[in-house]
């Protein structure tokens, strides 16, 4: 059975533009024109595997989608933009966004973001992870702290396994960028900073284990 890939673009061009080259790499292709449409396919279709998702758009705008998804679902959600605001990266990030393509974009470059993400997704890497009091499932994308349960975000969790699978070595902000976000991902180093603050509340007495180096990035260690 084909992947499912929603576009949600108010522009009928650019939804058959992102839809020609998915169904070329074969993909089944949802569409919707506006936020409202967006919501009532995410909510029928339970199996969509990524959603691509334009900000400005009439009835529902995509801030308005991405804060009812992440409600119920941490679907991976590539946002469309033609804005290049810091101020709005950073707000998408907080608020669950996992990558972000400006446009006028590549196809080419856009369908390897999708393909990254599937590929993280699925997990063809150690399926478990354990450092400290911190144990990391990817195939049941699910990370405990001392035994107990804590719900991260897509992207979090992308940052711990990746924190975690580099145990103690010292990790540019760059290096975070170019690994966890993957391709040509050119966003602030301060979206880094973001993920981290977020992650260690989230790790609440373990969020120690990450260590900032000053001027330069992090180091996961439990020492």
């Amino acid at each position: 059975m084909a992947t499912k890939i929603m576009v949600v673009d108010d522009e009928s061009r650019i939804r058959k533009l992102v839809k020609d080259f998915l169904q070329k790499e074969k993909f089944s292709v949802l569409e919707a024109e506006d936020g409202e449409e967006a919501m009532d396919l995410f909510y029928d279709n339970p199996d969509i595997a990524v959603i691509l998702l334009d900000v400005m758009m009439p009835k529902m705008d995509g801030w308005q989608v991405l804060r009812e998804i992440r409600e119920t679902s941490k679907v991976p959600i590539i946002m469309l933009t033609a804005r290049a605001d810091e101020r709005d990266e950073l707000k998408g990030f907080e608020l669950g966004v996992d990558e972000y393509v400006a446009k006028p974009f590549s196809p080419k470059i856009l369908m390897a973001r999708v393909e990254a993400i599937l590929r993280r997704t699925k997990g063809d890497a150690e399926e478990a992870l354990t450092e400290g009091t911190i144990t990391l499932d990817k195939t049941a994308h699910e990370v405990r702290v001392d035994g107990e349960r804590v719900d991260l975000s897509y992207k979090e969790f992308e940052l711990l396994a990746y924190f975690m699978e580099n145990k103690g070595v010292a990790l540019s902000r760059e290096k975070i960028l170019n690994s966890v976000w993957n391709y040509d991902y050119y966003g602030d180093a301060r979206t880094i900073d973001t993920h981290v603050k977020k992650l260690r509340a989230k790790l609440g007495e373990r969020g120690e284990y990450i260590q900032t180096i000053w001027g330069m990035g992090y180091k996961f260690d439990v020492k």
